[in-house]
């Protein structure tokens, strides 16, 4: 399993699958081929399945064409042809003066910005520190934190490195920007759904809600706050995707600001929110496209959820429990963004997985911990939830809440 660096990455919004990887994606071939002074007159980018479908609205085509300049770059949409190993694919070719082809390369866009160019063929450029982890199911790191007597933070200290503190200091830093930037924006946010930003408002209201009110009141504010950031294609961190980029950085906001928990607590708590992001990322999926947004809002969810339940004591095996709940209510949701945007429903879904989690926290911590169903047996539930979803609800905007905005406003 590799480093929880490849769940944490900074960038522009409004998408980690369809802007981020795209992008590192142009840059590597750029890099490539100027490392082989190859004479390239102009690129031709290739788009299939799900970065075909919206691509648009997650402006695909315009990270691209910035990562290639100056160069001239050509895009090619194929929403009708879907390779097989992801539904986020994409063909960068390097051609001559002539069109001729000097270089080619398909590569996908697997989620989280991370990019991959197959099966069996991952290589170490692709991924931030490959094989960091010796194990990649949390039975088995469970079981190994249990016999030694530590935690799950412990655990990824002891395989990351104590330098993976700055890293998520670094990240920590870069989250609570997103909140504050978001909550003094309150600007509409591009595209032709001229959807304005709700985030300053609701902060606004919340600050005059008794305590009863006000604390989950915030949280949604600064959920919306980062989520809104993301729409705008302001920077974000992606936890696990820019999609489901508001749920782990509001909710520790929130426990910074209004339980007054220590940088060092939050970074721990980071560390192991990573982890259980990186297990789902690794033995299911991260990316709508191939998922739906379970592995996008749902992992995002259990990570806050981990996250929240460790700052208040929990257990191993209660923070467990909280993961796995957490999961296992967002099973069976559907990527199905309107007009291809990361905006109807995502940044609502942020504000109320950010709920969830705490939810499901202070269940778990009611609880001793024990329950039915494990948290690597839920991750293959949703894998399998995922694959059986049909493709018009994962990131294709052609069923669901996307066919039904199109049908009843004539688009």
């Amino acid at each position: 399993m590799d480093s929880i660096r490849n769940i944490y990455k900074t960038g522009h919004g409004p998408s980690s699958s369809h802007t981020m990887g795209p992008r590192y994606a142009a840059e590597l071939f750029r890099q490539r081929c100027e490392s082989e002074t190859l004479p390239v007159g102009s690129y031709r980018i290739t788009l299939y399945g799900s970065l075909a479908a919206t691509g648009k609205g997650h402006l695909t085509d315009l990270t691209v064409m910035e990562a290639l300049a100056p160069v001239p770059v050509e895009i090619e949409w194929r929403k009708d042809v879907t390779l097989e190993y992801h539904p986020n694919a994409l063909k960068l070719e390097a051609l001559d003066s002539n069109g001729n082809i000097l270089k080619d390369w398909t590569v996908y866009s697997i989620g989280g910005g991370s990019i991959s160019e197959g099966p069996g063929s991952d290589s170490a450029e692709l991924s931030i520190a490959p094989g960091t982890y010796d194990m990649d199911s949390l039975s088995a790191i469970q079981k190994y934190i249990e016999d030694n007597g530590i935690s799950f933070w412990e655990y990824v200290e002891q395989r990351e490195g104590p330098q993976i503190w700055d890293f998520l200091a670094d990240v920590w830093v870069h989250m609570q920007a997103s909140v504050e930037e978001g909550l003094t924006n309150d600007s509409v946010l591009p595209g032709c759904l001229h959807l304005r930003s709700k985030a300053k408002q609701y902060y606004i209201r919340a600050t005059a809600y008794k305590p009863s009110l006000q604390s989950r009141a915030l949280v949604t504010a600064y959920a919306l706050a980062v989520s809104e950031q993301n729409a705008r294609g302001g920077i974000v961190v992606t936890a696990p995707t820019c999609g489901s980029c508001g749920v782990v950085p509001s909710v520790l906001y929130h426990m910074s600001r209004s339980h007054n928990f220590s940088e060092k607590d939050i970074l721990k708590a980071l560390a192991t929110a990573g982890l259980f992001g990186n297990i789902i990322k690794t033995n299911a999926s991260i990316a709508g496209a191939d998922v739906g947004c379970q592995g996008e809002v749902g992992s995002a969810c259990v990570m806050a959820a981990a996250a929240v339940n460790q700052l208040f004591g929990g257990s191993p095996q209660q923070i467990e429990c909280a993961a796995e709940m957490a999961m296992e209510h967002n099973l069976g949701l559907t990527c199905d963004p309107v007009c291809g945007l990361v905006q109807i429903p995502c940044i609502e879904r942020n504000a109320i997985a950010a709920l969830r989690a705490l939810d499901v926290s202070m269940y778990a911590l009611m609880s001793d911990g024990k329950h039915m169903v494990s948290f690597d047996s839920i991750v293959r539930t949703m894998k399998k939830t995922g694959h059986d979803l049909p493709s018009p609800y994962k990131e294709t905007a052609l069923g669901g809440m996307a066919s039904s905005y199109d049908e009843n406003n004539g688009l």
